[in-house]
């Protein structure tokens, strides 16, 4: 099904346009029931086919943060010299400095090359520069590594943003937003593990345990890529040409119910003029201060995690990367529970306001309680917190965003000020500051109490006013009605 027969308005023998029947609707209760039930077959055939790939594919962001975090409580950093001033931050900062550079021309690609060969190439290029890391020997080729890595992940992110909105309407994005967030999780904790055994294998085959962390993962992702190629689906008005996944009749019946919910399924001929235009939107620059701010907060937890466990509360390396994991675990029953919500209700504002309040709590109890084990409890609330807000942001993002061009540069535009989040979060962290990482702890509290929560309060400020004047208004008819019923 070509987007050009979806874009004609009239047909030669007058009948009526693709694009009027995408947004027709069946008369009989009888064919809207068999609509819905097919629409939901289909949904279901799509959440298991793109929400997988996609949470695997969106796991490669935090798997580099997860296997330099690991390495960098081991002999890494020693034997790179990235130990002496602020270079293990500068490689941190250079990644995210070039990640934000092709953020923008990474994401207008997926559009114009399509998914499978984009996400199919991008992420074969992160596994062999991981796996090329491991024979690096100098900080020099690190910082050149890191380059390199931040270049080829650029597009993963907003890509697979722009895809999933592409495919789902706007009550049901949250969710799945969710899905990719917890498939991101879960891979990095079980790198985590995965990290703990490799460490072990320090001096097999004349390798040191962290070069055994970036070969075996950059081999796994090489893998995966190549299998993105056949697994990965296209847009839904390109979806029947994927591998094995919808029939034309399907692929049909999702695209019109996409265009039911917000009429942007076919995309507008690309321009300069039309990419310029959509950066006018204030609506843009409120959603990147947001992402920038939230990832001050995942990259100084992401990155510096095991750094804290072993300088902050004094474990070994080997449990420094194992406790590392459990965290990541426990956020999956947050963002599930917080996006059924906020889904269900249709409320995105008061979701994020009260993830930064646990997020709050985290960061209190890591920076200020004694004991070794609410600290580390500590760090269960935030991790749970800031992950939950990442599907939550999305899914406010997405329904907020209509047009698929408007959506890939916001995307972009986002994303790249979410990196821009992660460089300053990669500064955060002060190793002089062990074991409390005081600067750390206030400026992940600051910018929940001056930011998220005032801007959620404002956004949703008139669905509370409507939905307190709608429940006056019903508690006034229900009075009415029994005085009438008692007269």
């Amino acid at each position: 099904m070509s987007v050009e027969s979806l874009g004609s308005s009239n047909s030669p023998n007058g009948a009526a346009s693709p694009k009027a029947a995408l947004t027709s609707e069946p008369d009989s209760p009888k064919d809207v029931e068999e609509r819905l039930q097919e629409e939901k077959r289909i949904r279901l055939k799509v959440d298991l086919r793109l929400c997988t790939i996609a949470g695997l594919l969106c796991s490669l962001n935090l798997l580099d943060s997860g296997i330099i975090s690991s390495a960098s409580v081991t002999s890494m950093l020693h034997d790179l010299g990235l130990d002496q001033g602020n270079r293990y931050s500068v490689s941190i900062l250079i990644f995210t400095v070039a990640s934000v550079c092709f953020q923008l021309p990474a994401t207008l690609a997926v559009r114009i090359l399509g998914p499978r060969i984009f996400f199919a190439c991008i992420t074969v290029s992160f596994g062999l520069i991981t796996l090329c890391t491991a024979f690096i020997h100098t900080w020099k080729e690190m910082i050149l590594m890191r380059v390199l890595l931040g270049i080829s992940m650029s597009g993963i992110y907003p890509g697979l943003a722009l895809l999933i909105s592409s495919w789902y309407r706007r009550e049901e994005l949250q969710l799945r937003f969710a899905f990719l967030q917890c498939g991101e999780v879960i891979v990095l904790a079980t790198g985590g593990i995965v990290n703990f055994g490799l460490n072990h294998l320090h001096g097999q085959g004349g390798l040191k345990g962290w070069q055994w962390m970036f070969l075996v993962q950059g081999l796994a992702a090489c893998v995966i890529g190549v299998a993105t190629f056949w697994w990965m689906v296209d847009f839904p008005e390109r979806s029947d040409q994927s591998f094995h996944f919808l029939s034309k009749e399907e692929a049909r019946i999702a695209t019109a119910r996409i265009q039911r919910d917000r009429g942007d399924v076919i995309p507008a001929p690309i321009t300069t003029k039309e990419i310029l235009r959509h950066f006018l939107d204030l609506k843009i620059y409120g959603f990147a201060a947001s992402f920038f701010l939230l990832n001050l907060v995942s990259t100084s937890l992401s990155y510096f995690l095991p750094i804290i466990l072993q300088s902050g509360m004094g474990f070994s390396t080997n449990k420094s990367i194992l406790l590392s994991a459990p965290p990541y675990y426990y956020a999956v029953i947050p963002v599930v529970l917080s996006s059924l919500v906020g889904d269900k209700y249709r409320l995105r504002g008061p979701v994020i306001v009260f993830n930064s309040l646990c997020l709050i709590a985290g960061f209190i109890m890591l920076g200020f309680a004694d004991h070794v084990t609410v600290r580390y409890v500590g760090t269960y609330l935030a991790t749970g917190a800031y992950i939950s807000n990442w599907a939550a942001l999305n899914g406010y993002l997405a329904s907020n965003i209509t047009g698929q061009w408007k959506r890939a540069v916001t995307a972009a535009a986002v994303t790249a000020c979410n990196g821009l989040g992660g460089v300053a979060g990669s500064f955060i962290v002060r190793q002089p500051e062990a074991p409390r990482y005081l600067t750390a702890i206030w400026v992940s509290i600051g910018q929940v109490c001056f930011h998220f929560i005032p801007f959620c309060i404002l956004a949703d400020l008139w669905k509370l006013t409507y939905l307190y004047y709608w429940h006056r208004g019903c508690l006034f008819y229900f009075l009415l009605h029994c005085k009438f019923k008692a007269d």
